[in-house]
């Protein structure tokens, strides 16, 4: 727990730049662009298709993880997002988590 509350303190969004929450299930990617200052969600998108603009969910795969980067840069830049802060949570970054954020700096997304 204390390793989790210092890299909170070290990662946190603001207004201008949102932190960029990834969490990776065996299932899925799921990502969230959070304004720490005010403690809300902005956009919240799932891989598995639940609640995000996507109405077929992607497999569990690498080629799947780059198209949902795409997917959650496109919607970022729609919500007027451009900049932001990548929380990775505990995951290291490589794999899915990689491919997905390799995309969506492709896609316009600045981190």
């Amino acid at each position: 727990m204390a390793r989790k509350i210092r890299k909170i303190k070290r990662v946190t969004g603001t207004a201008a730049r949102p932190r960029l929450s990834v969490y990776r299930s065996l299932r899925g990617l799921y990502v969230q662009f959070i304004n720490d200052d005010e403690d809300k969600t902005i956009v919240g998108i799932s891989s598995l298709g639940k609640g995000g603009k996507k109405k077929a969910p992607l497999k569990n795969n690498l080629e799947s993880a780059k198209a949902f980067g795409k997917i959650i840069a496109k919607v970022a830049i729609e919500k007027g997002i451009k900049e932001v802060v990548f929380d990775r949570g505990s995951r290291r970054y490589h794999g899915k988590i990689k491919a997905m954020a390799d995309a969506a700096r492709e896609a316009g997304l600045s981190f």
